[in-house]
């Protein structure tokens, strides 16, 4: 049971960062905890963050139950971290 959650100022604001899937630049929004991740999980598979990005887009438009780009990077994170656990 969490008896208290404390969350940094701002910590939940979404941020909205450009990247290029195929050349193509397009906005994506999320949380910091979000982008901190993704950077840091593209730096242990030696990608950058926009090929990892169109890695993950490639593999949501193969799947159509799959939501937005955001929510796409977002569940592959969790799954990776949770993996990890």
């Amino acid at each position: 049971m969490v008896d208290e959650i404390i969350l940094a100022p701002g910590a939940a604001r979404p941020r909205k960062r450009s990247v290029l899937i195929s050349g193509h630049a397009t906005s994506i929004s999320m949380e910091d905890a979000f982008w901190t991740h993704l950077t840091e999980l593209a730096g242990r598979r030696g990608q950058s963050v926009n090929a990892l990005v169109a890695q993950i887009d490639e593999a949501r438009v193969a799947d159509p139950d799959t939501p937005n780009l955001s929510g796409a990077i977002r569940i592959w994170i969790l799954s990776q971290v949770t993996k990890a656990d």
